[in-house]
């Protein structure tokens, strides 16, 4: 058995209804063929629109759950922080009771 009629015999033959690369030889019934709606090929100009307002409906239903995470963990932050800075100033050493070295 040769290469050759191994490889073609694995290709369709003229009894198929479609080339080997998908084109159709012959015109069939009951096959429906579909085209690009001339609205959607136009659709490319508002991409930028329909992304940023998508975007903004997205986040906007999820910022609950980063929003308030965030905010709790940034006033936690901000009040250790000025707390710590007044532990350590001159009035939270006389505050506290201990000496101010």
């Amino acid at each position: 058995m040769r290469p050759s009629i191994a490889r073609t015999s694995e290709m369709p033959g003229r009894a198929s209804s479609l080339s080997w690369w998908g084109a159709p030889i012959i015109k069939q019934k009951g096959i429906v063929e579909y085209t690009l709606s001339p609205y959607q090929t136009k659709a490319a100009p508002h991409w930028v629109r329909s992304y940023v307002f998508n975007f903004y409906r997205r986040v906007s239903a999820e910022a609950v759950y980063f929003v308030i995470p965030f905010g709790l963990g940034y006033g936690i932050y901000a009040w250790a922080k000025r707390h710590d800075a007044y532990q350590n100033s001159k009035a939270g050493h006389i505050a506290s009771g201990a000496a101010h070295h």
